[in-house]
């Protein structure tokens, strides 16, 4: 069922140049391969559940739907003097069969996961979709959930060449257990960056942090799941196969091309991207260079991906191709429990400007 459904954004080209007849729209559409995990977008956060839907009296699969709850960061508190920790659940890959839509099967499974997650002590639930799938947003806000946040998803394709080197605040989202997530096994690693002073390259971390400086962890997707680009016009194929040859011939070149996107590939994910001081743009991008370098040596990887906060200073910083990154990725909430004296989290203006997007459930 994974198979049969499209996931993100999808673009449509057409053939012979024109957009007038319907018949020669080609539809992009990207489709995922969770190698052999249904669970593996949810297994590494410790409360999660997968619900399914049956039909028929063969009890046909036609629905499934994930979850997973923990304690995130919303910010401070009023007094602006610790971070405030709210119990919410994040509900992620719904998939309901093409063949049995418009049923009302997609708005059970989601009654149904809420059900769980408030059974969990969850105060908020929220969702995350692209800012083009209408059926979703009509889906969700049907069942009370509003626009929430509208972060940005920024990709950047792995060349064949090797990149050359460039010459404190709250979040939202923060998970209270990240020590156990920059320990994981998924996590590459966290790479810091602070300006030269022409010194021994050593850094000790028990050092306060100068002026500029820029920091980010590394999460390897490609070990979770696998993308697959399906229906691009062949002249597409065929340039993209080009610039590949040329790229892996001759490197020093530097052609920008894309590795095949047509086969099962999978992205590494920058997560915690902070950065400060009047050098800390170009501190960013040396690291996001150091992580394509890394990327190029993994013939598994095809793209590094981040996301961030829509007005998050780092988006400026990272590099990215706009055609291949999403401008607003749409993130509903709702709230779970009414009876809570603490302030509405929906309702109250952001507190920052940073959003912290756990890998576990990219």
């Amino acid at each position: 069922m994974e198979k049969r459904c499209e996931v993100g954004p999808s673009t449509t080209s057409t053939a012979g140049g024109t957009k007038k007849k319907n018949k020669n729209k080609r539809t992009t559409s990207i489709y995922v391969d969770l190698l052999g995990d249904p669970m593996c977008r949810v297994r590494h956060t410790p409360d999660h559940v997968m619900l399914v839907a049956e039909h028929g009296e063969k009890k046909e699969m036609v629905g499934v739907i994930r979850a997973c709850v923990k304690m995130v960061s919303k910010g401070r508190e009023p007094s602006g003097q610790l971070p405030a920790y709210v119990k919410v659940a994040y509900i992620l890959g719904l998939r309901v069969s093409p063949s049995h839509r418009r049923l009302g099967i997609g708005t059970k499974l989601v009654e149904r996961v809420e059900a769980w997650c408030l059974a969990r002590g969850a105060e908020y639930a929220y969702m995350a979709t692209d800012g083009s799938n209408a059926a979703s947003l009509k889906l969700f806000s049907g069942l009370s959930y509003v626009r929430f946040r509208s972060p940005a998803i920024l990709v950047h394709p792995v060349h064949a060449h090797h990149l050359p080197p460039s010459s404190s605040s709250s979040a939202e989202f923060l998970p209270s257990d990240l020590p156990s997530l920059l320990s994981h096994p998924l996590t590459l690693g966290s790479f810091l960056a602070v300006p030269s002073s022409g010194s021994p390259p050593l850094y000790s971390l028990t050092q306060a942090l100068p002026e500029s400086f820029a920091l980010l962890s590394l999460w390897d997707c490609t070990r979770v799941f696998h993308l697959r680009v399906a229906g691009a016009p062949a002249t597409a194929r065929a340039a993209l196969a080009l610039l590949r040859f040329l790229d892996e011939r001759a490197p020093w070149i530097r052609i920008p091309s894309v590795r095949d996107l047509f086969r099962p590939f999978g992205v590494y994910f920058m997560y915690g991207l902070r950065m400060a001081g009047p050098e800390g743009p170009r501190l960013l991008r040396a690291l996001c260079r150091l992580v394509h370098n890394l990327a190029v040596a993994d013939e598994a990887c095809a793209a590094v991906v981040a996301e961030v906060g829509r007005h998050d200073p780092v988006r400026t910083a990272v590099p990215h191709w706009r055609r291949f990154s999403w401008d607003e990725d749409v993130w509903c909430m709702k709230r779970l429990k009414a009876d809570t004296k603490d302030d509405d989290w929906i309702a109250s203006p952001p507190s920052t400007d940073v959003i912290f997007v756990d890998p576990r459930e990219f």
